[in-house]
């Protein structure tokens, strides 16, 4: 948490100066305040999908937007705003645009920051397959990395690198790495490895993913843990109760501590590195456990009654309740605008709390290299 803490304390004062004018090109002013960019899955994403002709992985359509400003589905997963959207309007800054709706060659608005993530999105190349269409981990990093030859282009390279460096890095990822594919009985990756095998493939890999990200100038990353997937309403109705599968909840506990490990490694080696954990797990849970406390009914089905479903989205066909602020889950994935809004006010106070304490000091040793990927194991 004191990696966090500081990174985004880091952001919410920050204050870009005005950039020189580029030889050769007209001048450009670089932003002036805190530049956010997102990469993610569908909790994160605000629209990225709606380009892919053959996604299978869209929520640009009714029930989907009800809550949102105009009730337009936007392509989010929830009936209204993300908890990156209540996240943004706490830093005062608008949500950022997602990637592929803009023209870097006609405006300025990549500029102020960009949303990359994209719904069906892993960690890993493989998950999500089935989604057909989607930008993976990877390929949202390949994006970044096309915005920041744009600003090159349009600010000078100075300009750039200082913008990349101040600005946030938000990354959601994990879920579908479990949920679309280590839980899925069609995927390889879950009989061609064990559980703890998988972790170290993901940590191998998140490792390459953010060393990249690091090398293109990320300084300041929150990377938001896993939730209990295990009493996400899909996974509910695989028990004979009802009740979370503790095994999955298990398995979101054991990749957070590794990738807690990994974050703290990569600020004790790489200069300069701010990266922190959100403890999304306990927030979540809380939520889960204790629905009343916040003014929600109902935690363990969805709003669209749609938790058997195939997909398990809220599809045109699909009939939400009366009273969608109270339950916690919007569909049998996603959580509900209410609960976005919620979660959102938990994480930004336990960093308000946590700032107001004294900054931990840096790690004065390396941390733990990342343990190789394994290779395959029918164990």
């Amino acid at each position: 948490m004191a990696a966090l803490v500081a990174l985004v304390v880091g952001i919410a004062v920050v204050a870009l100066a005005h950039c020189s004018m580029v030889a050769g090109t007209a001048a450009a002013a670089a932003p002036k305040g805190p530049v956010t960019y997102v990469f993610g899955d569908s909790m994160s994403e605000v629209g990225n999908n709606n380009y892919f002709q053959l996604s299978l992985a869209k929520a640009n359509y009714p029930w989907y937007g009800i809550d949102y400003p105009k009730g337009v589905a936007t392509g989010r997963f929830t009936n209204g705003r993300t908890i990156g959207d209540y996240m943004d309007a706490k830093f005062g800054i608008p949500s950022p645009p997602p990637f592929l709706s803009l023209s870097m060659a006609d405006d300025d608005d990549f500029l102020t920051g960009v949303n990359f993530a994209s719904g069906g999105a892993g960690i890993l190349n493989e998950t999500g397959v089935y989604f057909v269409e989607y930008f993976s981990f990877d390929q949202q990093i390949s994006c970044f990395e096309s915005v920041k030859r744009a600003m090159i282009a349009k600010i000078g390279k100075e300009a750039a690198e200082e913008t990349v460096n101040a600005a946030m890095f938000q990354i959601g990822l994990g879920s579908n790495d479990y949920i679309n594919n280590f839980l899925q009985p069609f995927m390889a990756d879950g009989t061609t490895y064990t559980h703890d095998q998988f972790i170290r493939l993901l940590v191998a890999t998140l490792d390459r993913q953010l060393k990249r990200l690091y090398g293109l100038g990320a300084r300041k990353v929150a990377f938001n843990g896993l939730p209990p997937l295990g009493c996400i309403p899909a996974q509910r109705v695989k028990s004979a109760t009802g009740e979370c599968l503790e095994h999955v909840n298990s398995y979101a506990v054991q990749f957070n501590a590794a990738a807690k490990k990994l974050l703290d490694g990569m600020n004790a080696r790489l200069p300069g590195a701010q990266m922190g954990l959100a403890d999304c797990y306990s927030v979540v849970m809380e939520l889960i456990q204790h629905p009343q406390k916040h003014g929600f009914t109902t935690s363990d089905t969805s709003c669209c009654g749609v938790d058997t479903k195939v997909g398990g989205l809220c599809l045109p066909d699909s009939t939400p309740c009366r009273d969608r602020k109270a339950y916690v889950f919007w569909d049998a994935y996603h959580t509900s605008d209410a609960a976005n809004r919620v979660i959102a006010d938990r994480l930004w106070d336990d960093m308000s709390s946590a700032s107001a304490g004294a900054p931990a000091p840096r790690a004065s040793a390396p941390g733990p290299a990342a343990e190789p990927a394994p290779s395959p194991s029918r164990a």
